[in-house]
């Protein structure tokens, strides 16, 4: 039986006349959100802001995450004409900051790296002005890959650790913890202009210790945007949430992030990935303007 969700987690939709004008958009031109395949608690805040985050390579995941609501089974097709109908969708909802996601492919080559560098490419066509955030799988930890992704210059890559090593045979049991802090760290190592991010759930059954540790690691290799949120489970099929983190707990997470070194945290029940993404990137590019006025 579920826990009862706490105060804090509770939130009334309002679905505003901005929210159907995205979803009818995105309709038309055949695109996913994230959004949406991951049941986000507040696509109705994004949406209303206009502000997307637009899930590549089709909606079926071909791995088997057990906190993950995005559908799972056999890939579908990479559709060849979705970098010209993003970079429309973002032309026309006049974005500043856009993130694009994917599920994982690994039935790909490239894991879809050579898919999310022609999308990339193709927004900047469209406008340079706008600000590019990547939030990628593990490319099956090729190198070669991610350097293709690396090569088309996105202003943030970021990939999720998700939970605390100890819970990954049970909540991520396809993929490998040090293998997506090394993603991480090898996005610096090659191009340390590029900002970097990370996000771990919480309530999932991790010890604090285990949380500041996987931070640490992060830290180590060079992340310097943090999100941290409350796990909320799908359906009964996915893993049971084993806590309802307190907003003080969240608060604590935070400023321990912070004093890590970690330019930009967001944490809080209702944080996700892309939550406020482009407040993460303004600040970082105000402190680097700042700090380089200074020299």
């Amino acid at each position: 039986m579920d826990m009862p969700k706490p105060e804090w987690l509770k939130i009334r939709a309002q679905v505003m006349p901005e929210n159907r004008m995205v979803e009818e958009m995105l309709r038309g031109k055949c695109l996913h959100t994230v959004c949406e395949q991951a049941n986000c608690p507040n696509i109705n805040e994004c949406y209303s802001n206009k502000t997307v985050t637009f899930m590549i390579l089709g909606r079926v995941c071909t791995r088997n995450c057990r906190f993950c609501a995005v559908e799972k089974g056999s890939a579908q097709a990479v559709a060849d004409g979705e970098p010209d109908m993003i970079a429309q969708a973002v032309a026309q909802l006049n974005l500043k900051h856009v993130v694009i996601t994917s599920v994982t492919r690994d039935d790909l080559p490239d894991g879809g790296a050579g898919h999310f560098a022609r999308v990339v490419r193709r927004i900047r066509e469209e406008n340079r002005a706008v600000s590019i955030e990547t939030l990628v799988p593990d490319f099956c930890g090729s190198e070669a890959a991610l350097a293709t992704l690396i090569e088309a210059r996105p202003n943030v890559i970021n990939h999720n650790i998700e939970t605390v090593p100890r819970l990954y045979p049970d909540v991520r049991p396809m993929a490998d913890f040090e293998a997506s802090v090394r993603l991480l760290a090898n996005v610096k190592k090659a191009e340390p202009s590029i900002y970097t991010k990370s996000g771990i759930m919480v309530g999932l059954g991790e010890k604090t210790d285990e949380v500041l540790g996987a931070l640490r690691a992060l830290r180590k290799a060079g992340c310097d945007f943090l999100t941290i949120g409350q796990y909320l489970r799908p359906s009964k099929a996915h893993h049971p949430v084993a806590e309802y983190v307190t907003p003080e707990q969240f608060e604590a997470y935070k400023k321990a992030a912070l004093d890590m070194g970690f330019t930009h945290v967001a944490s809080g029940p209702f944080v996700r990935s892309s939550y406020h993404a482009k407040n993460a990137f303004d600040a970082a590019e105000k402190k680097a303007y700042c700090f380089g006025s200074e020299q």
